[in-house]
This record gives structure tokens, C-alpha cells and sequence, in this order.
């Protein structure tokens, strides 16, 4: 029993008197802090020993990390839209330790989250509640960002983007937007149409205006001497037949006889 206790008081020394181990993994650094005071630089990844006495090692992640918040806009026109939002962040790595010194760990709720919801107010009453669901989503978040990154430079924090995820109108505004959506695809509906009509209307007055174009061409072309030439070959033509056939004619149009069939006479009229 003896060397048992023995066995463990020398554990319990050399445990207190070996130096403690710390493992920084990729994506963050450490700070010593020791009696209190953070070192100046930071440690990069790979195993650190220090004294445990005397020193602990503070980890601080300096790749992105995704902080959400869930939020009230308020809008131009005085409206509240519930909108849940992701602010992309990370610490530069060389400003680790001043940024400990100056805000502590918890640097998200001390700076950013204050920050992000001045910046959100600030920009999003200059925007009226439709703009936040049409093509100015993307400039709000964009004044957003621009507007924490200057507050926040100072400090070690890179904003990389504000996002924003989800956007809840209120009722009467959001079934007034689908209702003028909706008129203005009908009025683009109707306008397709409109643009049909207008082109079947032009089609057929070009078609009518051929038409006429022909029939003006003809008619100037058919004057009586050329009814009169037509009227001389048209007898030559029967003059050539076979068939026996009496001829009556007026000098302009022939009337034919056909005695074999016994076929009533019948006019060929040679305008047509």
C-alpha cells in the first residue's frame, strides 16, 4: 500500500513539474497568454508546449466561419420584413493576439453582431420593402458588407460577404406584388398578342396589295387589239381541227357547233 501511494505521489510531480502540451490544428492559431498577458505573436499549427503554471494557450479560428442571425429590416416605408441573414467572416491570423487584448473571446457578440445590426438598420431603411425581393438584394447586401468591413478593419475581422438567406414580407405586401407580377405578364401577353395581329394584318395587305398590283398589270395589258388578235388565233385554231364544225362569229367571239355529237352551242369566251 505503501509503494502504491508512493507510486502516485511521484506521478502527481511529474505531472506538475513536466511542461503541458497544446496541438494548434489547421485553420486556427494559438496565443500565450502568460501571468495574464497575451504574447505578440501568434502560434501557427503543430504541437507548442508551455508551462502550466504560468501559461495557457487561447486558440482563435482564423478561417471562414459562418455566423447567422435571424432579424427585423426595417424598410423606407417604416415596414418590419423578417429576414434571416449569414455573415461570412474570419480573423487575420497575424491580429489574433490584438484582437484578444483589446475584445476577449467572444469577439462575435462583442463587435460583430453590434456592428452587423447598425450597418443592416442603416442600409436597409434607405430601400423600400420590394426592392429587398427584386435585383437591389444584391446592392443591400453589398452596402452591408462594405459598411461592417469599415468598422471592422481596425479590429482584425475580414467581412468576406452578408448574404441574405430568407426574406418574409408581410401579407398584404407580398400578395400586392404578385398581383402587379401578374398584371404585367398579361400585359406582356397581350402585347405578343397585339404584335400578331399587327403582323397578320400586315401580311395580308401586302398580299391584297399584290393582288391588285396583278390585276392592274393585266387589265392595262388586255386592250381591244390584243382581244382581237387572241379572237384571230382562236380561229385559226378550229380552221386546223378535224371535226366538223360551224363557225358564227361576230368578229370578236366565236360561237361553235359541234353536228356529229350534237352538243348545243356553247361560247368560248377568249378574255379569259
Amino acid at each position: 500500500m505503501r509503494k502504491f501511494l508512493f507510486s502516485m505521489y511521484l506521478a502527481v510531480i511529474a505531472a506538475l513539474i513536466l511542461p503541458a502540451c497544446a496541438v494548434i490544428e489547421q485553420g486556427e492559431v494559438g496565443v500565450k497568454r502568460t501571468f495574464g498577458k497575451y504574447s505578440d505573436k501568434p502560434y501557427t499549427e503543430g504541437l507548442k508546449v508551455f508551462n502550466p503554471f504560468t501559461t495557457t494557450i487561447v486558440k482563435v479560428p482564423v478561417q471562414t466561419e459562418n455566423m447567422e442571425v435571424a432579424l427585423s429590416l426595417p424598410s423606407k416605408e417604416g415596414l418590419n420584413i423578417k429576414a434571416e441573414i449569414s455573415i461570412l467572416y474570419n480573423v487575420r491570423a497575424k491580429d489574433a493576439p490584438e484582437l484578444l487584448r483589446n475584445i476577449g473571446r467572444d469577439f462575435e457578440e462583442n463587435v460583430i453582431l453590434p456592428v452587423f445590426r447598425s450597418a443592416v438598420a442603416d442600409v436597409s431603411a434607405r430601400f423600400y420593402a420590394k426592392d429587398m425581393h427584386t435585383g437591389e438584394r444584391s446592392t443591400i447586401e453589398s452596402d452591408i458588407k462594405n459598411q461592417m468591413s469599415t468598422l471592422l478593419q481596425d479590429k482584425g475581422i475580414v467581412v468576406e460577404a452578408v448574404l441574405i438567406k430568407s426574406i418574409q414580407l408581410p401579407v398584404n405586401l407580398a400578395r400586392a406584388i404578385e398581383e402587379k407580377l401578374e398584371a404585367e405578364q398579361r400585359a406582356l401577353r397581350m402585347e405578343f398578342v397585339l404584335q400578331e395581329a399587327r403582323q397578320e394584318a400586315e401580311r395580308i395587305k401586302i398580299e391584297a396589295e399584290g393582288v391588285r398590283d396583278a390585276q392592274n398589270i393585266i387589265s392595262e395589258g388586255l386592250n381591244p387589239q390584243i382581244l382581237q388578235f387572241k379572237s384571230i388565233e382562236a380561229f385559226m385554231e378550229l380552221a386546223k381541227s378535224p371535226n366538223t364544225k360551224v363557225i358564227i362569229s361576230d368578229g370578236d367571239m366565236p360561237m361553235l357547233m359541234d353536228t356529229e355529237n350534237g352538243i348545243s352551242p356553247s361560247n368560248t369566251n377568249l378574255r379569259n
